[in-house]
């Protein structure tokens, strides 16, 4: 797991990780930056992370897509009371943030929520305390940056849950999955707006 240990709350060694993703992607996704596949195999990882437990168990997730290169995961994962002392959910997600120009994450523990933004991967801001939908759980958008892509790459349409679940996983999984595009469309600056409570 990314944790906070290094100064201006930057874990030791993530500038060094975030030039070896970026470098070879093809090690943390399976494809390299060449590939049109790369969005979906980020997304497909981010998925998996989030929805496995260590013991092999599914979380209840759900996943957004919001523009061709831009989406959104939610996770009722349980996390310590106070503010997050991980950067980033897990290693997928960090990886991810690392070819992204926008990396948002939400903590809720015990109904309180913490919020951390980063516009690109080195500069994120200090984690914020925010209003909490639910007790627990986490809450990742990134948009992937463009010109880490090979042209006209972007997240397939037509997804289907199992098509970003594990096929080596033996346990069957399925989990809401939305995809907001009509057409082609850029990575939003912001992640679209989400109901704070419910």
């Amino acid at each position: 797991m990314v944790r906070e240990t290094g100064a201006g709350g930057l874990p030791g060694g993530w500038a060094t990780f975030v030039a070896e993703v970026r470098a070879r992607p093809e090690r943390y996704f399976g494809v390299d930056g060449g590939s049109e596949e790369l969005p979906t195999e980020v997304l497909q990882r981010v998925v998996h992370e989030a929805l496995h437990r260590a013991d092999g168990t599914h979380r209840r997730i759900a996943v957004e897509i919001a523009a061709d290169l831009a989406f959104t995961v939610t996770d009722d994962r349980r996390h310590a009371p106070g503010p997050p002392t991980r950067l980033l959910p897990g290693p997928a997600a960090g990886a991810a943030a690392a070819l992204s120009v926008r990396t948002v994450v939400e903590v809720w523990a015990d109904g309180r929520g913490h919020r951390r933004e980063a516009n690109g991967p080195l500069a994120p801001a200090p984690w914020r305390e925010c209003p909490a939908p639910r007790p627990h759980g986490t809450r990742l958008h990134l948009a992937l940056d463009p010109d880490r892509r090979a042209p006209g790459a972007a997240l397939a349409w037509a997804l289907l849950p199992v098509e970003l679940h594990d096929p080596t996983c033996p346990t069957p999984a399925t989990f809401p999955l939305h995809d907001l595009r009509t057409t082609h469309t850029p990575a939003p600056t912001n992640p679209p707006d989400h109901p704070t409570t419910g």
